[in-house]
């Protein structure tokens, strides 16, 4: 067969001059050089034209290779590992859904994290006092306590949740209403919680409301209880016996059945005060007594002085049972001791009526008040510590209202009330011990505290007034540095003695600050409000409120520098607390 010389035996319109549908197996572009002549012919289809929009722009001609990319241009990922970089073999599975990656390491973890070695774990010592352990449990995050411990109870299905959190607003009731702080409050709400098997809880303490909170799970709604707080009372002896429920319900040598704890309950709220109210009338009267013999009366003024505060508490009394607020409660108590000081003085006795009358106010300041208050505020409970400073500000102004009514009286009667005399120290070291270890028997007896604490916290309160003295008098020194290291002294002794009894530090401390209250003060500044002398009497005032928070600064402080060298609680992370802001 003879091809024709041009070699157009194919018309264009039927090849494939761009090659891109029939290229041959020798790569030839127009893909007719390559066919050989016994080929069939193609069909009327398959000769069409491709158009150029068919066709990717990229792709190369039929014959012409890729170009290979420049070496420094390899495409790759920004995740890809660089050479010569292997990872880690991947750990064995322990079947834990918390357990850290196979990459992660501790030692190498970036500094952002806090603290760069990971959280520690945290282990309760059981040999702690369950006041610390809950404490430190509630002072850590959520996500950071330990795991519940199995419950101890025999039934495994445990007690009915709203009767446990009943029994725990019970029992947080009886606390408040008896001056505890408000964490310690909730260190017990979350101990009995946690006792019987509710370990997802979140107990809240105000000044007149509890709550508690318990969540199932993280899918099942939460449970919430609340209970108010209406009626206050001062009992000690009552409180050291919830604490010795609490104690019973924590120990794991005992089991305290929700019903065994309601029956037990029942019989603390029934039980009759240890001292009859004829016996406090006459320890407030020898209270305020004692109190004129610190600030160097004699024994006329001892008597006047008694006499005084029984009239007062009387008053006081017949106003309670009238169903009278405290304010006027106060206000009237406050007004006896200061006639007998004003009738010593127009009788123009060579006696001491601001003795008089400073002994009658020892009886009314509202010391433990003042205490909780400024211990709920260092805690970071500021709601319940400013309700109670505001309770402690409406006493103090219905004394000095009471003293002040009376003062006035005497003035427009040209009464000569000269302050100058009962300002310089009388120096009577046995005689001043032995009237402060009075003074701090009483003040138990008024707070209802049980015959076994009334020693230690009479010996407590002579150690206190040994060290004001010391200080004060002696060594002429600042009486609020005075103040503040013996409130330190007595709260350091009164919070060993409690862990050591693992009750409450309150019978073993109120009692014995009892000397170191600042009547004077108070007394001194009320006068020369009465006598106008604005400066003085607010100067005076202001004094006095010093006093008073070195006294709370100083118990709490010493509460404090207890637990600091007792045994911590937890194996790896101590008794945590907040952190400081920084200012913002």
């Amino acid at each position: 067969m003879v091809a024709e010389p041009d070699g157009s035996k194919d018309d264009p319109e039927d090849g494939t001059a761009d090659g891109s549908a029939d290229s041959t197996p020798d790569g030839s572009a127009d893909g007719s050089a390559g066919v050989p002549e016994d080929s069939p012919a193609d069909s009327p289809e398959d000769r069409k034209p491709v158009s150029d929009e068919a066709r990717s722009a990229f792709v190369p001609p039929v014959g012409v290779e890729q170009p290979a990319p420049p070496e420094e241009e390899h495409p790759t990922s920004e995740f890809a590992l660089p050479p010569g970089l292997t990872t880690e073999p991947p750990a064995e599975q322990e079947g834990s859904a918390f357990a850290p990656p196979a990459t992660y390491s501790a030692k190498t973890s970036p500094p952002a994290f806090t603290p760069a070695y990971g959280v520690p774990l945290v282990r309760l010592s059981q040999n702690a006092p369950w006041q610390d352990r809950m404490r430190t449990m509630l002072r850590l995050p959520v996500g950071e306590r330990p795991v519940p411990e199995a419950t101890r109870k025999e039934d495994e299905s445990g007690p009915s949740v709203p009767r446990v959190l009943d029994l725990t607003l019970r029992i947080g009731e009886l606390l408040l209403a008896g001056g505890e702080g408000a964490e310690d409050v909730e260190a017990a709400m979350f101990a009995i919680c946690r006792s019987y098997g509710l370990d997802r809880v979140e107990p809240t303490v105000t000044f007149t409301l509890l709550s508690v909170t318990y969540q199932p799970s993280l899918v099942d709604d939460p449970i919430t209880a609340n209970r108010t707080v209406r009626r206050r009372g001062t009992d000690y002896t009552r409180l050291a016996a919830v604490y010795t429920l609490l104690a019973d319900i924590n120990a794991r040598a005992h089991e305290v059945t929700p019903e065994e704890a309601y029956g037990r309950l029942a019989e603390i709220r029934r039980n009759r005060h240890p001292y009859p109210g004829w016996v406090l009338t006459a320890a407030a009267g020898v209270l305020a007594g004692a109190a004129s013999v610190l600030l160097g009366g004699g024994p006329t003024v001892f008597f006047v002085a008694a006499l005084g505060a029984v009239l007062g508490d009387r008053l006081a009394w017949l106003f309670a049972g009238r169903g009278m607020p405290e304010f006027y409660q106060f206000l009237v108590a406050a007004m006896p001791p200061a006639a007998m000081g004003v009738l010593l003085t127009m009788l123009h006795a060579d006696l001491r009526p601001s003795a008089v009358i400073t002994g009658g106010l020892f009886a009314l300041i509202p010391g433990r008040a003042l205490v909780a208050a400024v211990q709920d505020g260092l805690t970071g409970f500021y709601i319940t510590a400013s309700a109670r400073l505001l309770e402690v500000a409406y006493f103090f102004v219905a004394i000095v209202v009471g003293v002040l009514s009376v003062l006035y009286i005497a003035v427009q009667f040209d009464a000569q009330l000269n302050p100058e005399g009962a300002l310089h120290a009388v120096e009577r070291p046995v005689t001043q011990i032995l009237a402060s270890m009075v003074l701090c028997a009483t003040f138990a007896i008024l707070l209802q505290q049980s015959r076994a604490t009334v020693l230690f916290a009479t010996l407590n309160g002579g150690v206190a007034w040994v060290i004001y003295a010391s200080i004060a008098v002696t060594a002429d020194g600042s009486t609020v540095m005075a103040t503040a290291v013996a409130a330190g002294l007595v709260g350091l002794f009164g919070q060993l003695i409690a862990r050591y009894e693992h009750t409450s530090s309150l019978p073993y401390v109120t009692a014995a600050i009892g000397p170191l209250l600042p009547g004077s003060a108070t007394y001194f500044g009320v006068l020369a409000i009465a006598q106008n002398n604005l400066d003085q009497g607010f100067a005076s005032l202001a004094k006095a409120a010093a006093l008073a928070l070195a006294i709370a600064i100083g118990v709490n402080l010493g509460g404090e520098l207890a637990r600091l060298f007792m045994q911590a609680p937890g194996a790896a992370a101590a008794r945590r607390a907040a952190k400081r802001t920084r200012g913002f």
